[in-house]
């Protein structure tokens, strides 16, 4: 995790009030949508919550008196006019918990997301052709990389779709990827220590991503022409700010960078959800005795 090293030190050196959690959004298609976020000149909160069964999941030993910390990164920005769209993940120490895509209509006043968060999914690069198709690359990274996908729009990026590059799945990840057209382009997945075959496979589609077809394979690694990956050329940047604990949006005008919006890194933490105590049993009353009804005495 490149940016969030430093403050992740910084983070862990200074020990910091426990962090209100939020709702956190889930694949299913019943899950809610997060709330959206109003940019006050402070940096925001990401809503994050942890259940017991998302801390087994990550085999997370939290308790109450030290919980697990849980940090944002921010890793990718794209910006489209007034549009702003920025790709990242929520992890704790070692794991990466969720995806997270969040995007502004408004030049950053205002932030949503527009898909769920993923679990155990790293997306890294991003791709816009024009200001309605854009690809986002990503694959699951728990236990291991496998099954690489795309997120595709084709309008802006207020909403998406996940298409697989294989429809079965594979282990390996997604190395570079990069379309000519919002119809035709290329990826190549790095296959990794896999025995089933080259290291390296290249793809192609003829439908913006909706499918993908094998073209070759080698133990060499591919070069795509033009592949996206963070220009460093942009006039607009992610900068982790140690200061603020945060990671800022900047823009950049005549040669001077200035925050467009912060999101902080340490957004909560996890710890098992209390049990109630039961209540005390009842005090046992004593059984009452019939009384006897004696006989009169006759007159």
């Amino acid at each position: 995790m490149r940016l969030v090293a430093a403050l992740l030190l910084v983070c862990l050196m200074e020990a910091q009030a426990p962090v209100n959690p939020g709702t956190v959004s889930t694949p299913s298609a019943e899950a809610e949508t997060p709330a959206l976020l109003r940019n006050d000149g402070k940096p925001m909160l990401i809503p994050f919550s942890c259940t017991d069964e998302d801390m087994q999941w990550a085999g997370m030993t939290c308790s109450e008196e030290q919980p697990c910390p849980v940090y944002l990164e921010l890793s990718a920005l794209e910006n489209l006019g007034n549009r702003l769209i920025v790709l990242g993940n929520i992890h704790n120490e070692t794991t990466t918990l969720d995806s997270l895509i969040l995007l502004s209509e408004d030049a950053g006043a205002t932030w949503r997301e527009p898909y769920e968060r993923m679990r155990g999914v790293g997306i890294d690069h991003m791709q816009f052709l024009d200001f309605q198709n854009g690809w986002i690359s990503g694959e699951t990274l728990v236990p291991v990389s496998r099954d690489p996908f795309l997120l595709i729009t084709s309008d802006g990026g207020k909403s998406w779709r996940l298409r697989p590059v294989v429809a079965d799945g594979i282990g390996g990840a997604i190395q570079q990827f990069h379309f000519d057209s919002a119809t035709k382009g290329s990826l190549v997945v790095d296959r990794m220590q896999s025995s089933e075959s080259s290291r390296y496979e290249l793809y192609e589609t003829p439908n913006g991503g909706d499918t993908w077809m094998i073209r070759r394979t080698s133990e060499r690694p591919f070069a795509i022409p033009r592949a996206a990956t963070d220009s460093a050329d942009s006039d607009w940047r992610i900068h982790a700010d140690a200061r603020s604990k945060s990671f800022a949006i900047e823009k950049r005008k005549d040669n001077r960078w200035s925050a467009v919006a912060s999101f902080l890194v340490q957004i909560g933490a996890c710890k098992p959800v209390p049990r109630p105590v039961p209540a005390p049993p009842a005090e046992a009353q004593p059984e009452s005795v019939p009384s006897l009804q004696l006989p009169r005495p006759k007159q």
